[in-house]
Parts: C-alpha cells; structure tokens; sequence
C-alpha cells in the first residue's frame, strides 16, 4: 500500500495541473477577445459556455465514472479531447468558430473539476483520512497551479494571443499522463433487483438528494451563488485594463500587468483554503455560505469604488476578500456534499454540484452580466451585482436549516 505522502504527493500534482489547465485562460481571455474587437455580449456568453457545459456535462460523467469508467481513467480521456480542441481554438479568430471549439472544449474540462474532487476524496477514504481535514491542504495547490499559469501567461506578454490556449492545452496533455499514476479504482455497482425506480434505470440517483428539503434549498441558493463565479472572471480584467484608455491612468502598475494584480486573487484562495477546516467544523455549513456571500458583496463593492491609481488600495482589497466569497462556497460545498452522499454515488453527487454552480449559476450570471455591462456600464454594474450578493444572502440565512447540524 502507498504510504500517505505519496498519495498526498501524487493528489497535488493532480489539483496543480487541473487548475493550471484553467488559469492558463480563464483571466486573460476576455483581454484577447477584446483585441478581437468582440462586444461585452460577446465575451459573456464566451464565459458562459463553463456554464452552459456543466449544465449537463458532470453530471452525465459522473454517471459514467460511477457506473463503467473509474474517475482517473475518465480524466484523462476528457483531457485529451479538451486539449485537442483548445488547440483548434487557438488557430481561429471569428466569433462563431472561436466560440463554438471553446465550447466544446470546456465540455470536456468541466467535468475534470468533479471527477479529481471524487478521485482524492475516494482515495483519501481509502487511506482513513478525514476529507475535511486533509482535502483543503491539497486542494491549495490546485490554486498554485491556476496562479502560476496566470502569471506565466501574463508576465510573457500572452493575455492578448491565443498562445494562452496552446499553453492550456499542453497542460491537458500532461495531466491527462499523470492520472495513469493512479490505480484504477474499483467501480462499485449495484446488482439489479429489477424493482428500481425511474432515476436508479437512468443512473441519476444523485438527484434524489432534492428530495431533501434542506439540500434542495442548499441546491437552490448554489446557483444564486455560481451566477457570482464568472463575473469577475468575465470583466474584471477587461475593466482594469479599461482605465488605460484615461491618461490619468495609462502606464500604470494595474493597468500594464492588470493579470498579475487579479492574481492576488488566487493567493487569497489558496490562504484561504486552509482555513475551511477550521470554520465547517466549528461554524458549519450555513455559516460558511452566508460568509461567502457578504464577501462577494465585498468583492463587487471594492471593484466599483477602486481604480489602478490613488484607488488602487480598493482593488488590493477586492482581490483579498476573493478568497473568503470562493473558497467557503466553493471548495466548502463540495465537501459538504461529499458529506451527505453514499460513496457509490460520490462522482454523481459532485456532477450535480457542479451542475448548479458552474452551471446553471455560471451561464445566467455571465449572460446576465453582460446584459447589465452593456446597458450600465462600469462601474455601476459592480454595486448592482454587490445588491444582488447581498440579497441572496439575507434570503439564504433565513430559509436554509442544515439537517446534518442537527
């Protein structure tokens, strides 16, 4: 048997090169379709498509990975389908070309972010280890990975080519190699009494869960908090650089490396990680949402109020408190889902937590802030999103009672 380094060992390499494999793009790319001259519109339903992919796409490859193909193996084939698409990507510049193979590319990605979460959370239950305890330190690094590539592809001078999606696809590549380190994990699968219901026939059990009052609402309010997660990555860097465009501002710091300013970001999500331990199990689950919520409030606010220049501090700030409005909706629910599920539908589960944040959440916030960009502007529409956070927030405390707790 492996001994726990090396399984540890081998899970942060996987979450390094997952997250590398998004943060290659994620935040330079709305700059690079800037540069071809697409409109606010545009560039939404770009950020939309993560959306509009773990709609369904997570789910029905969790399904896959609980019932035919073990989660590592699965990884490693959608890699290298998502990587050879962003390399096709890369070699077009129209609008319905670019979008329709970025698209299709995220198909195949998104539903990695599920499938490595159930590979270290099985393989961390095989080792007797608590999820809770020794998943966020591993996790960590999946952000380290997101923010080297980021800084590598901002300090190169990359967030206005498509050599951005070269270097995402060559992490693909590499990640798609490296889960071959894993043992295939053994599938387990139920004997078929002939009685099952309609969604045991169809493989979605998992969604048995919204029978459960207080996980429906827990499900509900994950999409009002995913519509969260791509507005930034959609318009903050397009909005920083924006100040360029005034002399007062031009030549500046945060507008010439607005990438490496917005990596702050991702410092802050990997400090912050190391904190869920602590807060899930002394505050819980519902305390750890509604702190995410006030942050994102926070992170919008800031955004509004600050600029590259005597403003710069406000920015600084809204970067910070990214950490806290991710990490304790994000990483938090995952494990908490993880939580309520049976290990046979553990790769499922996930599916569907990605399905109402980095789906359903995601493809309305980015559609729906790129209507409120395009008839607002900036830097409005950040205290509108701020009230929106905030709302949600209030409405979360008072409806949502975590059953576990009791």
């Amino acid at each position: 048997m492996q001994s726990t380094t090396s399984l540890k060992g081998k899970l942060i390499v996987m979450n390094f090169l997952e997250y590398a494999v998004w943060g290659a793009w994620l935040i330079s790319l709305g700059v690079y379709l800037g540069t071809l001259d697409f409109t606010g519109g545009q560039i939404g339903a770009f950020f939309a498509t993560m959306g509009i992919a773990s709609i369904f796409m997570p789910t029905l490859m969790g399904i896959v990975a609980d019932k035919w193909i073990p989660d590592e193996r699965l990884t490693s084939i959608c890699h290298l389908i998502a990587g050879g698409l962003m390399i096709a990507a890369a070699q077009v510049t129209d609008f319905t070309s670019l979008y329709t193979l970025i698209l299709l590319s995220v198909c195949f990605y998104m539903p990695t972010l599920g499938l490595t979460n159930a590979t270290a959370y099985s393989a961390l239950n095989r080792a007797g280890l608590d999820t809770v305890k020794h998943f966020p330190p591993i996790r960590v690094f999946g952000t380290v990975g997101f923010i080297c590539a980021m800084l590598v592809v901002d300090n190169l001078g990359f967030k206005t080519s498509a050599t951005q999606l070269y270097i995402s696809a060559g992490l693909s590549f590499a990640l798609a190699a490296w889960m071959f380190v894993f043992p295939s994990s053994r599938i387990i699968r139920k004997p078929r009494t002939g009685d099952e219901g309609l969604l045991e026939k169809l493989g979605l059990e998992a969604f048995r869960l919204f029978k459960r009052h207080d996980m429906a609402i827990f499900f509900l309010f994950s999409v009002l908090l995913g519509i969260c997660l791509q507005i930034t990555n959609a318009f903050a860097n397009v909005y920083i650089t924006g100040f360029g465009e005034d002399p007062a501002y031009a030549g500046t710091f945060g507008v010439e490396h607005s990438g490496t300013l917005i990596s702050l970001s991702q410092i802050s999500e990997a400090l912050c990680i190391l904190m869920i331990p602590f807060f899930l199990k002394r505050f819980g689950i519902k305390a750890v949402m509604m702190i995410s919520f006030m942050a994102w409030v926070l992170r919008f606010a800031f955004l509004g109020w600050g600029n590259p220049g005597d403003g710069v501090a406000l920015l600084i700030f809204s970067m910070i408190i990214y950490g806290v409005a991710f990490d304790f909706f994000n990483i938090s629910g995952s494990l908490y889902v993880d939580k309520q599920t049976s290990p046979a539908l553990r790769s499922s589960a996930q599916g569907v937590f990605l399905m109402m944040t980095n789906g359903l959440g995601s493809t309305i916030g980015a559609y729906a802030a790129g209507f409120v960009v395009d008839r607002v502007g900036f830097p409005e529409s950040w205290f509108i999103f701020a009230g929106y956070a905030l709302v949600a927030g209030i409405l979360f405390w008072l409806l949502f009672h975590d059953r576990s707790a009791e």
